[in-house]
């Protein structure tokens, strides 16, 4: 899949079937969306694209009225959304900066400036609740009158249920700030995920547990940024980690700001996901993860994210989660065993 910052780029196919949206979490209805979009665009023999946002419309909007309770909550990062997109077999993903001149754009100038001078839409496929233009005061009819008049096909699709659930961003969000990631996964028709590269801490965890004062065999962890300041999902979790070795490795992670640090930790007010693997790689070393791509799967929240008093209940804290997610992993693996019996006979 080709990515482009905008769509002033040579690149940029002169003519496309095209989608418009957020897009966050590509969730079970992103989904069915994108796979009409690809239907629609081979047999019209173009390529399909879509057409999403960054940052969220509402996170530019919370920022210049100083009211960030208006954002939402970003259940994935962009990297994540893109690779998400890419799995669904779109051509091409347009990344339009939102600002105060996309903003302010009339629908008829999104129409003319960003649809048919921009992007070349011959058929274009929106939600039921898709709006745009300044005020939000296009809609689907105007759209299609405007399809008609310049000669692009428009479409709308109806929302998408699963067990008479209508799947949506904000329902993912709900489930996953609860903590129900059995129904988060139900949704977005994958475990949650979040990937990136594994930077640098203050190797703090590494002194944690030790087996000796000085060794660095403690609770290593992987430490993944969150690009975002408001994560739909916080607090301590089972995990499996991939990238790292030819098998997901089991581990614990705490995704949010760490509580029980100090201002002096290298990612202070930054979200961070720090994962500690259940079984470190030895190939690995204390070094060689870092720069390393890995995707964490969350699968179970084991508790909120603590503040702890000193280091000791630091570490004690770390020890038990780590307890707590052997036990999950140890019963989820010893259900799988009773219905693969089950389906034997």
């Amino acid at each position: 899949m080709q990515v482009f910052r905008g769509f002033r780029h040579p690149g940029v196919a002169p003519a496309c079937a095209l989608t418009i949206g957020n897009f966050d979490g590509v969730h079970r209805g992103h989904q069915a969306m994108l796979a009409l979009l690809q239907t629609e665009a081979r047999q019209r023999g173009l390529p399909s694209c879509v057409l999403t946002f960054e940052p969220h419309p509402r996170d530019y909007f919370a920022a210049l009225t100083k009211k960030p309770d208006l954002a939402p909550a970003r259940i994935g990062t962009l990297r994540d959304k893109l690779s998400e997109l890419a799995a669904c077999g779109v051509a091409q993903t347009i990344v339009l900066p939102f600002d105060g001149r996309l903003a302010s754009q009339s629908p008829e100038e999104f129409i003319q400036n960003v649809l048919v001078d921009g992007l070349g839409a011959r058929y274009v496929l929106v939600g039921d609740d898709f709006r745009f233009g300044a005020k939000r005061a296009g809609d689907y009819a105007m759209l299609d009158a405007a399809g008609d008049r310049r000669g692009f096909d428009v479409a709308r699709m109806n929302s998408y249920e699963v067990h008479g659930l209508r799947v949506s961003s904000s329902a993912v969000r709900e489930a996953l700030a609860e903590g129900r990631m059995a129904d988060a996964q139900t949704l977005l028709g994958r475990p949650y995920t979040i990937s990136g590269h594994v930077v640098h801490g203050r190797k703090l965890g590494r002194a944690l547990g030790a087996s000796a004062p000085g060794q660095d065999d403690g609770f290593r962890t992987l430490n993944l940024r969150f690009k975002h300041w408001k994560p739909a999902a916080s607090g301590i979790f089972a995990v499996l980690v991939h990238g790292l070795a030819d098998k997901p490795l089991p581990g614990v992670a705490n995704l949010g700001v760490r509580p029980s640090l100090d201002a002096n930790d290298v990612n202070a007010g930054r979200v961070l996901l720090e994962t500690h693997c259940l079984e470190w790689p030895s190939h690995l070393g204390s070094e060689g993860a870092y720069g390393k791509i890995v995707r964490v799967e969350l699968l179970h929240k084991l508790h909120d994210e603590l503040r702890y008093t000193s280091l000791e209940a630091l570490t004690a804290g770390i020890a038990k989660d780590g307890r707590d997610a052997r036990a999950f992993f140890a019963s989820t693996h010893a259900e799988t065993h009773r219905q693969t019996t089950r389906d034997r006979i």
